[in-house]
């Protein structure tokens, strides 16, 4: 699919025409082994249905499905799942200064229109041999997923490399939500909405209901999609993943709005408020 030696188009062009990091290219196995992996698709379903597990929990749940596990190991294959009980904690941790915290914005908002806030979060993809992550980007008010990347790593660039792709797409929103993880709190991404006079606006600690219709597109997606398939590589995940996410957008009705699409939605509003 991508082609080292092409004089017309470059590595980072040909990634950006697939929807993929320039780093899931490189792609190799994590070097977790079958019964570590196993685990991480076990917590992952999980996590889906009892996002309140910690890894005490979790461990007892492994447990009880035959698994003779303690709850280190789980805690560790969680950090780097990147998952974590949701729950309010107390406000004991110091932030990096370089990594500002914004308030949530949305609070009491009435959301009434597409491209007045988009949101965005990132999600653990279990492939074959391994697993990657996917960032999506989501309108808040249609629930359209207007762009997403794969990477074999948690870093902020494939965010980046999709916030860009909306962006250039679909014009900007008024506000922007994520949660409070790295990728999006660092001031490579930051900066990108502060460029475009978007306004920050990121969840509480713990408050993933704050963030909750990308919640529940990520379980859409893998009871309809990546738990129906086994995928052997990154190459198949991008593919299986573009066919789901079309079809979310174009042909999935969606309740809330009646029976019609998020794309229809999108597109409709959009084309009424330009008349």
């Amino acid at each position: 699919m991508i082609e080292n030696k092409n004089d017309s188009l470059s590595l980072t062009k040909q990634c950006h025409l697939l929807s993929l990091s320039r780093s899931s290219i490189y792609y190799k196995p994590k070097g977790e082994n079958a019964l570590n992996l196993q685990l991480m698709k076990m917590i992952d379903a999980q996590y889906l249905e009892t996002p309140y597990y910690g890894s005490r929990q979790m461990a007892r749940y492994l447990r009880r499905e035959g698994y003779n596990v303690g709850r280190h190991r789980v805690r560790r294959l969680m950090k780097l799942m990147g998952i974590e009980a949701i729950y309010q904690k107390p406000k004991t941790t110091i932030s990096h200064p370089l990594h500002k915290k914004y308030p949530y914005l949305l609070r009491e908002l009435d959301i009434n229109r597409p491209n007045q806030v988009w949101c965005a979060d990132i999600s653990y993809i279990p492939i074959k041999r391994g697993f990657m992550y996917l960032v999506a980007i989501m309108d808040w008010y249609s629930r359209k997923v207007l762009s997403w990347r794969l990477s074999n790593t948690m870093d902020t660039q494939f965010c980046i490399e999709a916030l860009n792709e909306a962006l250039s797409i679909y014009g900007k929103p008024d506000i922007f939500n994520t949660d409070q993880g790295v990728q999006f709190t660092s001031i490579d991404f930051t900066d990108v909405l502060k460029d475009h006079n978007i306004k920050i606006s990121m969840d509480g600690k713990g408050r993933w209901m704050d963030n909750v219709f990308i919640e529940r597109l990520w379980r859409s997606l893998k009871y309809e999609c990546v738990y129906l398939h086994v995928i052997d590589n990154g190459k198949q995940a991008k593919q299986e993943i573009k066919e789901w996410t079309n079809h979310y957008n174009y042909q999935r009705p969606h309740s809330t709005f009646d029976g019609k699409t998020p794309y229809e939605v999108y597109s409709r509003i959009e084309m009424k408020l330009a008349a």
